[in-house]
C-alpha cells in the first residue's frame, strides 16, 4: 500500500468556480453549514477551495475507514500543534495501521475485501479535531456543479472524494464529544479506543459512538470502592478541566454520595492554561483540608507531573495519598524524577496486555520500510535524539546526524503503550461489524456488493453493537445498549523499595466488584499499615459523635459524662436509677449494693460503747437484784429504777439494731426500740422529777402528802407517758408497714464508679426525728422539772442527780442535731448519721448510768458500810427541813447581795 499526502489542489478540478450547492437533505446540509460557519469560522465553499487538506495518512482500500490520533501535543497559545507524542500518538496510530495489516492479510476475516484508512493528527485539541474530522463528511456532502464552466468549453473534472464508512477514535474525551457531535449528523459510526468520559455513555445524544475501554462512570465506581477499602472516608478531588477530569470526578462524587459514608474536603480543576505557581496554590488549598491525604486525580500526564512538582516543592513528600485514574494507570513519564512524592500511589487501568505481535512489527519499523507514516521521521528525531537532513533544510549542529540505522527497543527506550491493545480491538470491532454486515447483504458475494455501496452507517452500528469475539489479549470485546465496553481494570500501586522491584505492582482487580490484595500493598517506608485519610478518627469507647454541619464524614467526639451511656453513635442516654454506666460506656450495669458493716469504723465505735455499755448496765441490774432489800436501793426508787434501766438497756441495745442488715423484721424492732428506750428512760425520769416537784410545793402549803406519789402510782404514770410512744409507732406500723429500700440517691457521687445503693429501711431523716421526738420531749420536760426541784437538798432525793443528767443529755443532743442534718450532702451520709445517732444515745444513756447509778453500785459494793437504815423521817420533818434549806439559802443570797431580810419560818 502506499502513502500519500493529500495535498490536493482543489481548484484546480474546476474551471470556474461560482457557487457549491448545499446537500439535498437539507437535515443535515443546512445544519452542517451552519455549523462550519458558527465552529470554523469558514462556509463550506471557502473550505473546499482551500489550496490543500490537512496532513493525512491515507491507505488504499475498498473500504475506508478514518483513524484520529494525538500524533503531536497542543500547542503554545496561536499554535495548532506542538511537539510529537511518541506513545500516545505513534504507537496508538501505528497500531492501527499494524490491526488494518493483520486483517488485510487473514483470509477468514473479510475475505477479498481490503481495509483502507484515512488517519488524522487531533494535535491534542478538540477544536482542531473537529476541523480535521470534516475530511470524513466531505464525501457525503453533494455539490451541484451545474453552472460550473470551463473555459474550452468542456465540463470540469471533479474528482470523487472518499467514503469514510466509520471512524477508530478519538483519544481524549473532550476531542471524541467534539467529533462525536459531528459524526452522528452523517451517519457514521465511531468507535473509541481511550475516551471514558461518562458523558459519552448517553445513547440519546451519543448514538453512534462506541469504545472498547470502559467509561468513567465503572471506573469511578471502582475507585470509590478502592477507599472504602482503605478505610477512608475524607478525600479531595483533582480533575484536569475538559470533559475527561470533570466527567471523571463528577460521577466519583455522585457514586460516593450514593454509597454514603465517603465526603469531598477539596475538588478542584485544573485549568487549561495554568498559571505560574497555579500547583502551589493547588496544593495550599489541599493543605487546608490537611486530613483528607487521600487525592483522587483525574488529570492528564502533564497536570499529574505538575501536582507532584508541586508537591515535593512544599516539602509535602509521603503525605498526600493519590489514587489516579487511568490516565496515570501504570505510566512512568508522570512520575519521572518524583518517585519519592508518587510512592503509594494507587492507580487504575482497564485491564489489558502487551501485545507480542505489535512490538515485533514496531520494533522492526524503520525509516525505509515506514513510509506511509508521514510523522514517522519526526518521530525518529525525537526517538533517537538526531536530526535527519532533508532537502532544503540544513541540519542542527547541537544534534548528531541520524544515520538511518538506528532500531527501535535498541538504541532508545520501548515499551508498549497501554492503550495499543485497545486501538487494536477497536479496529477488529469495527472489521468484524463489516464481515457480518457482508455477510448478510452479500452472501457469496466475492468483495464489496451493491448493498454495501454505499455502506449504511446506521445498519453497520447495529452491526457494531452486536460484535462479540475475543480481543488481542484474549478478553471478549463487546458493548453494551450505551456502546460502553464492560469494566475490566487492573489495580496498581507504586512502590518503592530496596530491592530492584521497585515500580508499579498489580494489587487487585475490579470486575464489577473490587477484588483487593491488602497485604501487597506498601507505603511510604515500607510501611504495610494503610495510612488514614479521615476528618475525623472514630470516636471512643463510651463517646458520642457530634456531627458537623454539613459534612457527614466529620465530627467530634464527646464524652457520655456523668451516669449517661452510649445508647447509639450520636447520643448519649442516662442509665436507670438503679444502674450506672460500664467502665466504657456502652451500657448500664447494676449499681452495687451495701450496708453498714460490722467490721465498718464507723460500726466499730457505737459496738464498742454498745457493749460496754450493755455491760455496765446488766452488772448495775445484778447489784440491784442481789442488793434489792438494801437501804439505798429502796432509797433510789426500786419499782422506776428498774423501768429506768430496762431503758438504758433498750438503748444500748438500739446500736445493734441499727447496724443490722436491714429486713422487714431488723425494720420493725427499730422503729419500736428507737424511740422506746429513750421514752422508758426519760418517762421514768419525769415521772421522778415530777413526785419531787410535787412534793417539795405541796409542802409550802400543807404537810398532806400531794396525791400519786406511791410506787405503784408512778409505775402507772410511767406506762402510760411509755404507751404514747408506743401508741404512735403501732399507728405507723398500720399506716406504712416496715419494709427495706435501697437507697440509689443517697451515695450517687459525680464519679459513677464511687456509685453504691445502700440497703437500708424505709425510715428517712423526718421520720427518724419524728420516731425520737416524743422522748426528746419527756426529756426537755424532765429537764425543766429538774430545773425546778434544784432547791430540794441532795440528802433528801435524787433531784441534783437528774438535773445534772438532763443538763448533760441536752448538750449531747444539741450536738447531735447539727451534726445528723450538717451531713446530708456527704457521700458517706448514712455512716456518719447511723454512728452519730448511735454514739449520742449510747452517752446519754452512759450519762443517766453514770450519774444516778453508778455511785449507789460503788457505794453497795465497795462502801456496804454505808448502806445502811437511817432514821425514819415523817413527811412532815422531810417537808420542814427542805423549807428551812431553803431559807437558808434565800438568806445566804440576800447577806451576798448586801441585804439583810428576815422571813417568816413557813415550816412552824
Amino acid at each position: 500500500m502506499a502513502a500519500t499526502m493529500t495535498s490536493q489542489h482543489h481548484a484546480s478540478s474546476l474551471c470556474h468556480h461560482r457557487r457549491i450547492s448545499r446537500a439535498p437533505r437539507q437535515h443535515v446540509g443546512s445544519l452542517v453549514h451552519v455549523m462550519w460557519i458558527v465552529m470554523m469560522g469558514f462556509t463550506p465553499e471557502t473550505w473546499a477551495s482551500s489550496e490543500t487538506q490537512p496532513h493525512s495518512i491515507k491507505i488504499e482500500g475498498d473500504i475506508t475507514l478514518g483513524g484520529l490520533f494525538p500524533v503531536h501535543s497542543r500547542g503554545p497559545a496561536g499554535v495548532p500543534c506542538g511537539e510529537i507524542k511518541k506513545e500516545k500518538g505513534i504507537h496508538r496510530m501505528e497500531a492501527m495501521l499494524y490491526a488494518l495489516d493483520q486483517i488485510n492479510s487473514d483470509p477468514d476475516l473479510l475475505p477479498n475485501i481490503t481495509l483502507g484508512a484515512r488517519i488524522l493528527d487531533t494535535c491534542s485539541r478538540d477544536t482542531y479535531a473537529l476541523e480535521q474530522s470534516l475530511t470524513f463528511v466531505q464525501a457525503l456532502i453533494q455539490k451541484d456543479n451545474s453552472d460550473v464552466r470551463c473555459s474550452n468549453g468542456e465540463p470540469p473534472i471533479i474528482p470523487k472524494p472518499e467514503r469514510v464508512v466509520g471512524v477508530i477514535g478519538a483519544s481524549a474525551s473532550s476531542v471524541s464529544i467534539m467529533v462525536a457531535n459531528v459524526l452522528r449528523l452523517f451517519a457514521i459510526p465511531q468507535i473509541s479506543y481511550a475516551s471514558t468520559a461518562p458523558e459519552l455513555s448517553d445513547n440519546n445524544r451519543y448514538d453512534f459512538f462506541s469504545r472498547v475501554v470502559p467509561p468513567d462512570s465503572f471506573q469511578a465506581q471502582a475507585m470509590v470502592d478502592i477507599v472504602k477499602a482503605m478505610g477512608w472516608n475524607y478525600v479531595s478531588t483533582l480533575a484536569s478541566e475538559g470533559n475527561y477530569g470533570e466527567s471523571g470526578v463528577d460521577a466519583f462524587i455522585q457514586i460516593s454520595r450514593e454509597a454514603g459514608g465517603l465526603c469531598i474536603a477539596q475538588s478542584i480543576k485544573i485549568p487549561r492554561e495554568p498559571r505560574p505557581g497555579e500547583f502551589d496554590k493547588i496544593i495550599k488549598r489541599l493543605m487546608e483540608t490537611s486530613n483528607a491525604r487521600g487525592v483522587i486525580i483525574f488529570a492528564n500526564e502533564d497536570d499529574i507531573k505538575r501536582v507532584l512538582e508541586a508537591a515535593k516543592k512544599a516539602n509535602l513528600t509521603g503525605h498526600f495519598l493519590f489514587v489516579g485514574s487511568d490516565s496515570w494507570g501504570a505510566k512512568n513519564s508522570p512520575i519521572l524524577n518524583l518517585e519519592d512524592v508518587a510512592e503509594g500511589a494507587v492507580t487504575i487501568l482497564p485491564k489489558r496486555a502487551s501485545i507480542d505481535g505489535f512490538d515485533q512489527y514496531f520494533t522492526t519499523r524503520s525509516l525505509e520500510n515506514n513510509r506511509r507514516n508521514i510523522w514517522f521521521a519526526e518521530f525518529w528525531e525525537d526517538d533517537f535524539k538526531c536530526k535527519l537532513t532533508r532537502l532544503g533544510i540544513r541540519g542542527n549542529s547541537g544534534l548528531r546526524k541520524c544515520t538511518g540505522e538506528e532500531r527501535i527497543s535498541r538504541d532508545s527506550a520501548y515499551e508498549q503503550e497501554g492503550k495499543v491493545q485497545f486501538v487494536i480491538d477497536a479496529v477488529y470491532a469495527m472489521a468484524h461489524a463489516l464481515h457480518s454486515m457482508h455477510i448478510d447483504l452479500c452472501p457469496g458475494s466475492m468483495g464489496v456488493c451493491d448493498k454495501m455501496d454505499p455502506v449504511n452507517g446506521r445498519m453497520l452500528l447495529s452491526y457494531i453493537r452486536a460484535v462479540n469475539f475475543n480481543g488481542s489479549a484474549g478478553t471478549g470485546v463487546m458493548f453494551n445498549e450505551n456502546g460502553d465496553a464492560p469494566g475490566r481494570y487492573d489495580i496498581f500501586q507504586y512502590q518503592l523499595s530496596n530491592t530492584t522491584n521497585s515500580g508499579y505492582k498489580i494489587i487487585g482487580q475490579w470486575t464489577n466488584h473490587l477484588r483487593l490484595n491488602a497485604e501487597e500493598m506498601q507505603w511510604s517506608g515500607g510501611d504495610k499499615l494503610v495510612p488514614d485519610s479521615v476528618c475525623s478518627f472514630p470516636c471512643e469507647s463510651g463517646e458520642r459523635k457530634r456531627m458537623v454541619k454539613g459534612v457527614p464524614c466529620c465530627w467530634h467526639c464527646e464524652l457520655c459524662d456523668g451516669y449517661q451511656y452510649l445508647l447509639d453513635e450520636f447520643n448519649c442516654d442516662m442509665c436507670p436509677f438503679d444502674m450506672r454506666p460500664t467502665p466504657n460506656r456502652t451500657g448500664c450495669r447494676p449499681t452495687p449494693i451495701i450496708k453498714l458493716e460490722w467490721s465498718s469504723p464507723w460500726a466499730i465505735i457505737p459496738v464498742f460503747l454498745a457493749v460496754l455499755g450493755i455491760l455496765a448496765t446488766s452488772g448495775v441490774i445484778i447489784t440491784f437484784i442481789r442488793f434489792n432489800d438494801t437501804p439505798i436501793v429502796r432509797a433510789s426508787g426500786r419499782e422506776l429504777s428498774y423501768v429506768l434501766l430496762t431503758g438504758i438497756f433498750l438503748i444500748y441495745l438500739i446500736t445493734f439494731l441499727m447496724i443490722a442488715e436491714p429486713s422487714k423484721v431488723v425494720c420493725a424492732f427499730r422503729r419500736l426500740f428507737l424511740g422506746l428506750g429513750m421514752s422508758i428512760s426519760y418517762s421514768a425520769m419525769l415521772t421522778k422529777t415530777n413526785r419531787i416537784y410535787r412534793i417539795f410545793e405541796q409542802g409550802k402549803k400543807s404537810v398532806t402528802p400531794p396525791k400519786f406519789i406511791s410506787p405503784s402510782s408512778q409505775l402507772i404514770i410511767t406506762f402510760i407517758l411509755i404507751s404514747v410512744q408506743l401508741l404512735g409507732v403501732f399507728i405507723w406500723f398500720g399506716v406504712v408497714p416496715p419494709h427495706t429500700t435501697v437507697d440509689f440517691d443517697e451515695l450517687r457521687p459525680p464519679n459513677p464508679e464511687y456509685a453504691r445503693g445502700i440497703l437500708k429501711c424505709d425510715m428517712s431523716d423526718l421520720s427518724l426525728i419524728g420516731c425520737l421526738s416524743y422522748s426528746m420531749a419527756l426529756m426537755v420536760t424532765c429537764t425543766v422539772y429538774a430545773i425546778k426541784s434544784r432547791g430540794v437538798p441532795e440528802t433528801f432525793n435524787e433531784a441534783k442527780p437528774i438535773g445534772f443528767t438532763m443538763y448533760t443529755t441536752c448538750i449531747i443532743w444539741l450536738a447531735f442535731v447539727p451534726i445528723f442534718f450538717g451531713t446530708s450532702q456527704s457521700t458517706e451520709k448514712m455512716f456518719i448519721q447511723t454512728t452519730t445517732l448511735t454514739v449520742s444515745m449510747s452517752l446519754s444513756a452512759t450519762v443517766s448510768l453514770g450519774m444516778l447509778y453508778i455511785p449507789k453500785v460503788y457505794v453497795i459494793v465497795f462502801h456496804p458500810e454505808q448502806n445502811v437504815q437511817k432514821r425514819k423521817r415523817s413527811f412532815k420533818a422531810v417537808v420542814q427541813a427542805a423549807t428551812v434549806s431553803t431559807h437558808l439559802s434565800l438568806k445566804s443570797s440576800d447577806k451576798q447581795n448586801g441585804e439583810s431580810k428576815v422571813e417568816p419560818d413557813r415550816a412552824q
